[in-house]
């Protein structure tokens, strides 16, 4: 085992001990944790925020009780530098620069992840574009390449399409020889999805979202991928064509913007009861599918990633996938990343940054 450092004496790490607002993530300071075989020590230069770090951070977030519990570190996704290397570790050394995905854990200085999660950093890619890449790229790629399977020259429509999944999204879709409708929900979105690649878009705060996405395919859409829930989930299940696939990964129209960060739970009680049931019968009968996953739930689905991320960083090199340009918060402003991404106001993707870098 080698390092090319002083070992570190303390790792900041941002908590959840019990779940709810915006106060609920405490910094703490913590004794770095031994290396495992296999492991490395990556010092975190920039660690990626999630919609799901929110949910996290209410307590709504079913794997996160399942493989951890509470108190724990909100996080997936990191980037930085490699400074120790634990035995039997052999794909990386000491220095080089790495994106880590992690279960949970991801909001931290230093993070201890197996190597099999770790990914050279490309070349000319800042620590802040590499932290804001594999969560939204691995869910855009699940759903498109794994799941729905759509064939070039398909029609699809994307919700949040200004977002961090919702860009990904659109430049899968046209790396896959796609026609790509997204859907903003802002007019300062309009320009962010068309610039990912959509070939229209419909702003929804100035336009009818459904006459404009039957205007679009009046024979309906090939695949569907939709994060809202409640809000759009019957019409985009109304909208498919035949033999088309509605694609779902996140319910974020349940959870209502408030200045606490807490949950309304009443109005999840509410919108839980409103959410669609799809009838096997109903399915069979119109040719329809709807497709659900949880990334956090495949985690120990390697092959997957593996796959995922050759297809992906293959893309990178052949200059298909542009590094993303995130806006960064200080670890001591995490609090207002949270506030932030639960707005519905930002465009792409945000990261924190440990005070170290």
């Amino acid at each position: 085992m080698t390092t090319a450092q002083t070992a570190t004496q303390t790792v900041d790490r941002l908590i959840v001990k019990k779940p709810g607002g915006f106060d609920r993530l405490e910094l703490s300071r913590e004794a770095p944790r031994p290396l495992a075989a296999g492991e490395l020590r990556v010092r975190v230069h920039a660690a990626g925020v999630n919609y799901a770090d929110a949910m996290v951070r209410r307590g709504l977030y079913k794997t996160a009780k399942k493989y951890v519990g509470y108190p724990l570190a909100p996080g997936f996704e990191v980037a930085g530098d490699v400074v120790e290397v634990g035995e039997g570790a052999t794909r990386f050394a000491v220095g080089d620069r790495v994106i880590a995905v992690t279960l949970f854990g991801g909001y931290t200085s230093e993070l201890n992840v197996h190597e099999s999660f770790a990914f050279a950093l490309p070349e000319g890619w800042s620590y802040a574009q590499g932290a804001a890449f594999p969560a939204v790229y691995m869910t855009a790629w699940m759903a498109l390449c794994e799941l729905a399977h759509p064939r070039p020259g398909a029609r699809i429509l994307v919700h949040s399409a200004a977002g961090g999944v919702g860009t990904a999204l659109v430049r899968l879709g046209k790396i896959l020889g796609l026609e790509v409708v997204g859907v903003v929900g802002s007019s300062h979105k309009v320009e962010v999805a068309k610039a990912a690649g959509c070939d229209h878009v419909i702003d929804k705060s100035t336009q009818d979202l459904w006459k404009e996405a039957e205007r679009h395919a009046p024979k309906g859409y090939d695949v569907v991928l939709d994060a809202n829930g409640v809000a759009t989930l019957g019409q985009s299940y109304a909208h498919l064509a035949p033999v088309g696939r509605l694609v779902v990964y996140g319910f974020s129209t349940m959870i209502p913007k408030t200045k606490s960060g807490r949950t309304n739970w009443l109005k999840l009680a509410v919108d839980f009861l409103r959410t669609p049931r799809f009838s096997a019968f109903d399915l069979t009968d119109r040719n329809r599918s709807v497709l659900a996953f949880n990334l956090s739930d495949l985690f120990e689905r390697k092959d997957l990633l593996v796959i995922a991320m050759r297809d992906l960083f293959g893309w990178v090199a052949e200059g298909r996938i542009p590094p993303s340009e995130p806006r960064a918060y200080p670890f001591s402003a995490a609090a207002d990343a949270h506030r932030a991404i639960e707005s519905g106001m930002t465009t792409g993707k945000l990261v924190l940054v440990p005070s170290h870098a």
